[in-house]
């Protein structure tokens, strides 16, 4: 039911060239800026330390997390993970992660709402993405081969989609976080003078080249849930 009809097949059209673009843009985009040396002088961890102290955040350490591109901020261990590349680089590629992910460390230390609302999604979150599609796709296999009555088989199916879509929505309110970080990241860059007038720009087409990705990933999620009720629909009718 779910396979290899042509919404499936538009949806694979359409959603690989989402998915794989941005994510093409922003590794470009990194590479290319990752060569560029900062006037600022000094290494992403080191940027990172002096503008968690500079916003007065004196409870959070900055270390390595390990693999291309993996910088993240952990808001359990309190820690800013820089990739190998931006907690050792000098670049504006460097500069401009680290000051994103220092922005994630200010969001929580502010209580920014829509960080504190993607945590409490988290755990209903980690069910839906994983089991909601399992859930739709078994509960299909299991009526079409008449071990589930159509009513019950239905049934689960929309508990699946149900759960499928907390994750949509987790993708859509990381958005605003994701872009919001992005905006302290250059307000605090341009105020503090860590970049030039002429690194500002640069910095900015790495950090958007980034949120591209997370609207990418929240567009695709809401393709595929959109194709699992449109198909729920055609089965209930038929």
């Amino acid at each position: 039911m779910f396979y290899f009809d042509p919404l499936y097949i538009l949806l694979m059209l359409v959603g690989l060239p989402l998915i794989l673009i941005p994510q093409w843009w922003v590794k470009s985009t990194f590479n290319k800026y990752s060569k560029v040396p900062a006037s600022y002088g000094r290494t992403g961890a080191e940027l990172a330390r002096d503008l968690l102290a500079y916003n007065g955040i004196t409870h959070v350490d900055v270390d390595i997390s390990h693999g291309i591109l993996s910088d993240h901020y952990d808001p359990v261990h309190k820690v800013v993970r820089l990739s190998e590349e931006n907690y050792h680089g000098r670049s504006v590629a460097a500069v401009a992660v680290a000051a994103h992910e220092v922005g994630h460390a200010i969001q929580h230390a502010r209580g920014f709402f829509p960080v504190v609302l993607r945590s409490a999604m988290v755990p209903a979150v980690n069910i839906g993405s994983q089991f909601g599609p399992l859930l739709i796709f078994f509960s299909i296999l299991l009526m079409g081969m008449r071990v589930l009555a159509p009513d019950m088989g239905l049934l689960l199916a929309w508990i699946g989609v149900i759960l499928f879509g907390l994750a949509v929505a987790f993708h859509f309110v990381t958005l605003p976080v994701e872009i919001d970080a992005s905006m302290r990241a250059v307000g605090v860059l341009n105020s503090t003078r860590y970049l030039s007038t002429q690194e500002i720009p640069l910095a900015k087409k790495v950090l958007t080249a980034a949120a591209f990705t997370y609207i990418a990933t929240a567009l695709y999620s809401l393709m595929q849930l959109m194709y699992y009720i449109i198909q729920l629909n055609r089965g209930r009718e038929e």
